[in-house]
């Protein structure tokens, strides 16, 4: 099953979102959305918070594959991801961020994304990002990109690389697929000057996987 959510205007300052999605056991479920979200300033200066819970349950598959989400300039937006697998579950989970719109700089965005499997955790991440974070732009982060995204793909019969792959390039945007410390995960980080560069990147990660495949 496809479910396409709706573009969101939002969320606005002050704004309070959730959605909380699961994948039954023996269930097929991709989850994407109709356009980018974008976080906006809204007529409270108190951040808005946007929490994201996927439970996927025994020999269940959920693909989360949203658009971007971009961080419009003058807003802040506090984003959580929690993920419940079984551990037989499949999981692939693509996230991409824009800092700014065109020529303009970037709000705050600030994203937690913890994940646990068969009851133990996994992955525990967090980053800071734009205005008014620490030294998001400089070479330890960003290194001046204006994108970044992640894909997280976990699947019981997974052949993960034995070692961590470089891809890309300093100035077209580079990233790395990386194994975790659960043999049935492997995640990629990239950043890009444009998000379609940032796809790329991403969708190059996982044709290094034998037999990851997109479809649910």
């Amino acid at each position: 099953r496809v479910c396409v959510l709706g573009a969101m205007s939002a969320p606005l300052g002050g704004d309070r979102l959730a959605l909380d999605i699961t994948a039954e056991a023996r269930t097929r479920l991709e989850v994407t959305t109709a356009a980018a979200t974008i976080a906006l300033r809204g007529s409270t200066t108190d951040p808005a918070t946007y929490d994201v819970r996927l439970t996927v349950g025994d020999d269940a598959s959920l693909h989360w594959l949203p658009q971007p989400l971009i961080s419009a300039h003058g807003s802040t937006l506090h984003q959580t991801y929690r993920v419940e697998l079984a551990g037989s579950a499949r999981l692939l989970l693509r996230e991409e961020q824009l800092l700014g719109r065109s020529a303009e700089p970037p709000g705050r965005l600030t994203t937690r994304l913890t994940v646990r499997r068969d009851g133990r955790p996994i992955l525990d991440q967090h980053t800071d990002l734009g205005a008014g974070a620490p030294a998001w732009d400089g070479p330890a982060v960003l290194g001046g990109h204006r994108t970044t995204g992640q894909l997280l793909l976990i699947a019981p019969d997974l052949h993960a690389p034995p070692e961590p792959v470089l891809l890309g390039d300093p100035l077209r945007g580079h990233g790395v697929l990386t194994p975790l410390a659960d043999s049935a995960a492997l995640l990629a980080t990239a950043v890009a000057p444009t998000l379609a560069q940032l796809r790329r990147l991403l969708d190059a990660a996982l044709a290094q996987v034998p037999h990851a495949g997109t479809s649910p």
